[in-house]
């Protein structure tokens, strides 16, 4: 459910409740009022009887049916009320209305007690509710008067009660109805009245809410997909012309401000980026000449040297500094070949080949090198299956021959390096698994990252042999697969080699 739905549901609901307890605060106080009312009436009525007789228990006792015909002869301007006598006990012992009650009916004395006490000057109270003989399972309005007997000295035992059940004019679902007929005419106007100011309430605040989350929720997603190089419309100026700032402005003027930024420092890394691998090429393109110089003339001595016992000792200097200017000529290469795999204008030229057949022609190319080095080299691919993928043929020749490069520099003498193609669903994997000592499960996270050089790099004692010494190597494999839209991993434990796969995506060759 959208924002702009639940704030429209929150508000007419709210509406609707309101309008409910509104009915219902109107139901409770029309009901009050009427209570209140009939009992201020009843205490009036009862206030009237009591001052015109004096003995009113003196009279029941001489005459019963007497006194009874004079309580109802009291109540004929008084038809929803009926009077009683009542014994100290509350007993019943006279009554005006028609039902004939049991011998000793009761009725409960403390809300006659409490309704009494207002003629003895007690507390005024709105109304007080009490037992209706004829209608036990309804509470009624009450009004009550104690009953002493006339004596010499004034006595303040009571005798009796005088005893008014005001009944409702109509009962509980004559009083619905009526309730309802009420509602009928004006209160359902408005009822109606307050359900439609509340929806054009509900309407408004979406509109007015939900209208700017909505525009800034567009200029995100557009963001999203032009991405800092896509150009984005800016909004008005917060507080231009007569237009009040809020806060939905604050967050649109913000975001834009940080998209902004954003732009800035990406422009600015862009140009460091460019003039980082411009660098790089420059820097490696002029390298070029002044190594090649440099081998050639090592390479000259070599030669004139090479049979002269006399320059023994500076012939093995020329072989290190031939070693060292050939690792200097490739780690130049590998810089210019990782600045070149960086240019966004660099593309790709993918064939599709079967792997195996690339695979093959690799391990071939390093089995006299892993033989000299008394390394066993196995390769291992499924002879029934074909697995195609889009390769740039040379560089995922350079990316598996770094690989194994890699692997057998690290492999002592009579280890093990395995070349393996499998597929998987999708995709094709090349795993390149040697026995060497492994790697640290701590390196593993940088193992492809640029110019990093694990300790077992770091501690060896001979000069690296190629680019994989400098942090380099994986670093170019890495490009190399992503650039294919592959990845690669890699898992090892110490002491029990390492295993680096590449994943690329598999296609059925048409």
């Amino acid at each position: 459910m959208t924002v702009r739905a639940r704030l429209a549901l929150t508000v007419f609901g709210v509406g609707l409740l309101t309008a409910l307890g509104v009915l219902a605060t109107v139901a409770l106080a029309f009901q009050r009022f009427e209570r209140e009312r009939t009992y201020d009436r009843a205490n009036a009525f009862l206030e009237r009887v009591a001052g015109s007789q004096i003995d009113m228990l003196e009279q029941h006792r001489r005459n019963p049916d007497e006194f009874t015909a004079w309580l109802k002869s009291l109540l004929l301007f008084e038809p929803d009320c009926q009077l009683y006598l009542l014994g100290p006990d509350g007993t019943v012992l006279a009554s005006s209305g028609s039902k004939v009650l049991a011998n000793g009916f009761k009725v409960a004395l403390p809300p006659v007690q409490q309704a009494a006490a207002v003629a003895t000057g007690g507390d005024r109270m709105p109304y007080v509710m009490g037992d209706d003989p004829e209608r036990m399972n309804l509470d009624a309005v009450i009004s009550a008067r104690e009953l002493r007997r006339p004596t010499i000295a004034r006595s303040t035992e009571v005798a009796g009660y005088l005893y008014l059940v005001s009944q409702m004019p109509m009962d509980t679902g004559e009083r619905a109805a009526f309730f309802r007929s009420t509602l009928a005419g004006p209160a359902l106007g408005i009822v109606t009245a307050v359900i439609a100011l509340t929806t054009l309430l509900a309407a408004w605040i979406v509109v007015t809410v939900t209208r700017p989350l909505r525009e800034i929720s567009q200029q995100v997603d557009e963001a999203a997909r032009l991405g800092f190089e896509g150009g984005l419309r800016s909004p008005a100026t917060p507080g231009s012309g007569t237009r009040r700032v809020d806060e939905f402005d604050q967050l649109q003027g913000g975001f834009h401000q940080l998209l902004n930024t954003l732009r800035t420092q990406w422009d600015r890394l862009r140009e460091l980026d460019r003039f980082r691998r411009e660098g790089v090429s420059n820097f490696s393109h002029d390298l070029r000449s002044p190594l090649t110089a440099a081998t050639a003339s090592l390479e000259t001595l070599q030669q004139r040297w090479g049979n002269d016992p006399a320059r023994a000792s500076d012939q093995q200097l020329v072989e290190v500094a031939l070693r060292n200017t050939h690792n200097a000529a490739r780690l130049v290469r590998s810089l210019s070949d990782l600045a070149l795999l960086d240019e966004p204008e660099f593309r790709l030229q993918p064939l599709v080949l079967d792997l195996t057949e690339v695979l093959d022609d690799i391990a071939r190319r390093f089995a006299a090198r892993a033989a000299s080095a008394g390394v066993v080299l196995h390769t291992d691919w499924p002879d029934d299956d074909s697995p195609c993928a889009a390769v740039d043929v040379e560089l995922f020749e350079r990316a598996v021959a770094n690989l194994l490069d890699n692997a057998l520099k690290f492999t002592p003498a009579g280890g093990e390096v395995t070349l393996r193609c499998t597929g998987a669903g999708a995709e094709l994997q090349v795993t390149v698994t040697d026995t060497g000592r492994g790697i640290a499960a701590d390196e593993l996270p940088h193992l492809f990252d640029r110019l990093y050089q694990g300790r077992h790099d770091r501690d060896r004692t001979e000069p690296a042999s190629s680019e994989q010494g400098k942090g380099l190597g994986l670093a170019i494999v890495r490009r190399i697969v992503e650039l294919h839209g592959g990845r690669v991993q890699a898992r090892s434990e110490p002491g029990s080699g390492t295993a680096v796969t590449i994943v690329l995506p598999r296609v059925d060759r048409g």
